[in-house]
């Protein structure tokens, strides 16, 4: 107690600039506005889909993502850190024991006296003591920046989570997407199919040319190739999904249907708020404070610093007066130790800490700015890709009249099949077009409530839950 009372006298001084936030500069809305009803943040937003299946894959990612827990152990490092930096605080306290014994010459210039036995054996224990005494703050700084270094590694993880959830969600839409082309390529390849049958019949009777049998080959063709593409666009996201769910690749799960999904509300959130709930930016915040102490940690090199020494223990030639009070030994020492002239050594790390701190603060303020853009090109995503999804919709509808009424022409004899295959080559591919239009509309939700950062991660968080 009494050497942690003069340690807490002496730590009265802490150089070092005291940190202050920077106030980044955040407009009060989005260029992009909205009279829908908004969503909070902090719900599961994935949930919106209404798919089961959905929710269960970003469960089991929670729990077994390899990046989530290489980021965890990341967090466990810094806590090491943390407490061993802490340590420098109190007295380090060791203890030891040795035993010799050793015979001297007794044929030297000297005469060996003979009450001194020879040989002889000695024995010591002892306790020993070393504490640094933080005069000028230097422990504090660094404990300090350790702490930030925690809080940093730990928003880290957080933005790692906010990553895979959001990566779980945009792979399982990118699959379902496929799925649904899939779908339109197998049943166009069908339709065709029949159509190139019935062709090749009329050109055995003769009724047809050459012509327009390859017209239809070259038809029927066109839907084949597109399979095989989209088959590898399955696959790929398959393999995707597996690896952030922790497993290897493999078939996924699936729920419902593209177009059966719903769309969740568009989040809420003013642009000031990004700034307490992405965790980017309070990683970036929290390594601006560690630097900030580092610089503290690097001027207090200016300083002297006092180190307390001692030793209390016992030295016995015979063993078994090893513990008796003659036998007991101690020492005390105080060493004050300070710098004269270091030829520009402490001003140079004086230097870097602070040009290491400047990167921080930009870095923070340009994490705060990378938000905004995200968030405002999301937001402006769903506003255009919801047009666009529309006006698709539409092209869709406007393909299949034209396409049935061209058939209907060829079927009575008004026109060549040339314009039955544009028709229906046209109407393929916008309906491809149509379901990219509608998973990029999903995809820019997604990417809103990422860009958002939430309190949700906390909620899904099963660090937080234990």
């Amino acid at each position: 107690p009494t050497l942690l009372l003069i340690g807490s006298l002496l730590t009265a001084c802490t150089v070092g600039p005291d940190y202050v936030r920077p106030e980044p500069q955040m407009p009060e809305q989005w260029r992009t506005t909205t009279s829908e009803t908004l969503a909070d943040t902090d719900l599961l937003w994935w949930q919106g889909f209404n798919d089961p299946v959905l929710n269960q894959l970003i469960t089991e990612a929670v729990s077994s993502n390899k990046d989530l827990q290489l980021a965890r152990a990341r967090v466990d490092q810094y806590l090491g850190a943390l407490q061993t930096t802490r340590s420098a605080y109190f007295p380090q306290i060791g203890a030891g024991a040795s035993a010799s014994r050793t015979r001297s010459t007794e044929a030297g210039a000297s005469p060996f006296p003979s009450s001194v036995a020879n040989p002889s054996s000695l024995y010591a224990a002892q306790f020993n003591l070393a504490w640094e005494i933080d005069l000028f703050g230097r422990t504090r700084r660094a404990s300090e920046a350790a702490q930030a270094q925690v809080q940093a590694t730990e928003e880290e993880r957080r933005a790692v989570m906010l990553s895979v959830v959001a990566g779980v969600a945009s792979s399982y839409i990118a699959l379902r997407a496929s799925d649904a082309k899939l779908a339109i390529a197998q049943a166009t390849l069908k339709n065709y199919a029949d159509t190139l049958h019935i062709f090749e019949l009329r050109f055995k009777g003769g009724v047809i040319s050459q012509l327009q049998l390859a017209q239809v080959q070259s038809q029927y063709q066109l839907a084949q190739a597109a399979i095989p593409g989209i088959e590898q666009q399955i696959a790929v996201q398959e393999n995707l999904l597996s690896t952030l769910l922790g497993r290897n690749p493999g078939d996924i799960p699936r729920g419902k249907p593209l177009d059966k999904l719903a769309m969740p509300p568009i989040p809420a959130g003013l642009p000031a708020s990004l700034l307490q709930r992405r965790p980017d930016i309070l990683s970036a915040e929290a390594q601006l404070v560690a630097a900030n102490a580092q610089v503290g940690v690097a001027r207090s090199l200016y300083f002297p610093t006092l180190s307390l020494t001692g030793a209390l223990g016992t030295a016995s030639n015979p063993l078994s007066s090893l513990f008796s009070g003659q036998a007991q030994a101690w020492n005390m020492a105080a060493g004050l130790t300070a710098p004269l002239a270091t030829f520009g050594q402490i001003e140079g790390q004086v230097q870097s800490a602070e040009a290491v701190y400047e990167q921080a603060k930009i870095r923070y303020l340009q994490s705060a700015q990378t938000a905004l853009r995200e968030v405002n090109d999301a937001l402006t995503g769903i506003d255009k890709t919801r047009q666009t999804l529309s006006a698709q919709q539409k092209r869709v509808l406007a393909l299949q009249e034209s396409a049935y009424f061209a058939r209907l022409r060829f079927d009575n004899g008004l026109t060549s099949y040339l314009e039955v295959l544009n028709s229906e080559d046209d109407l393929f591919s916008a309906q491809l077009t149509a379901v990219d239009a509608q998973s990029a509309g999903f995809g820019e939700m997604i990417n809103a409530y990422k860009a958002m950062g939430g309190g949700w991660v906390d909620k899904v968080d099963p660090l937080r839950n234990l």
